[in-house]
């Protein structure tokens, strides 16, 4: 390289610098330790000693961990369908030509503006058992609503439930994906006599596929790391229904100290979103197309 080039390449290593310096000191250090950390017994209090696999096969004895692997996916298999569907119909509801269409957008984006922590304190006075609004209403029709959270059976529905509520990000996605539509394609479909279910079937989903493949992928990434509102919520109750992987992980990182113990679980969590996601690339070649094609 001449000395020309030499100079160029230093001023763009000095302009990448800042950015560089930050990738190693909060990402790639704290990764590296992670890794080494998850074959070591460290308490924070004295330094790791290396115990080899000992975390990740006392992983496989665990019950607790388990039982919050078989929460999570419940937890994700409710959430994640629901999600999906309710915001891709309420784009397509707001799509139409509505009266005060712009006021409703506004409507449904303002729940996910919301703080976690002032969502959890609403809906943990909507599904009181006694007082809440849910089971008042449910009153009105004759049933007996149950104590939702105070429930093993329907703590965890519940929490799938609320998560329904805070999808207006994904709505403006949806909604983003369907003006993008070329509209001469449902004209087509109805020249030919398709009517409202068919033209969304045929015409709606296959185009908007892409944007469903997008939400679905940073669904999975989301719901499986879920945290702040059952913590808030329940803390893992009632008998650890609604203890799901991240809330095992934490205890055991800042309750137990067992910091190499919780390393391990971090890294079964990468390795679990990894290969959901996998899944769900080699699934997209099947279902997901794409106007170039």
């Amino acid at each position: 390289m001449t000395k020309r080039e030499l100079h160029r390449l230093g001023k763009g290593m000095a302009f990448l610098s800042p950015w560089m310096i930050g990738f190693v000191l909060f990402s790639l250090l704290p990764i590296s330790l992670l890794f080494y950390y998850s074959f070591c017994r460290y308490t924070l209090l004295q330094p790791p000693h290396w115990v080899g696999w000992r975390n990740y096969t006392d992983l496989l004895h665990d019950k607790v961990f388990w039982q919050a692997v078989r929460n999570t996916f419940s937890y994700a298999a409710m959430a994640i369908p629901a999600g999906l569907l309710v915001s891709l119909g309420l784009a397509m509801l707001l799509d139409l030509e509505l009266p005060g269409r712009a006021v409703w957008r506004t409507i449904v984006f303002v729940p996910s503006l919301v703080p976690v922590v002032t969502a959890a304190m609403l809906w943990m006075w909507l599904y009181n058992g006694r007082l809440g609004l849910i089971n008042l209403l449910l009153g009105k029709v004759g049933i007996a609503g149950p104590a939702w959270l105070g429930d093993p059976r329907w703590a965890l529905p519940a929490l799938a439930l609320m998560s329904v509520w805070g999808v207006g990000n994904t709505v403006v996605i949806f909604l983003a994906g369907l003006q993008d539509m070329p509209r001469e394609l449902y004209e087509a479909a109805e020249l030919d006599g398709a009517g409202v279910v068919r033209r969304i079937w045929h015409v709606t989903i296959p185009m908007l596929s892409p944007v469903i493949f997008y939400n679905l992928v940073m669904a999975i990434i989301g719901t499986l790391q879920v945290f702040d509102v059952p913590y808030i919520m329940t803390n893992g109750g009632p008998a650890r229904a609604t203890y799901f992987l991240s809330m095992y992980l934490y205890d055991n990182a800042f309750v137990y100290l067992q910091m190499g113990y919780a390393s391990a679980m971090a890294w079964i969590m990468l390795l679990i979103v990894l290969a959901l996601t996998g899944l769900a690339l080699l699934s997209s070649r099947r279902w997901v197309h794409y106007q170039s094609k």
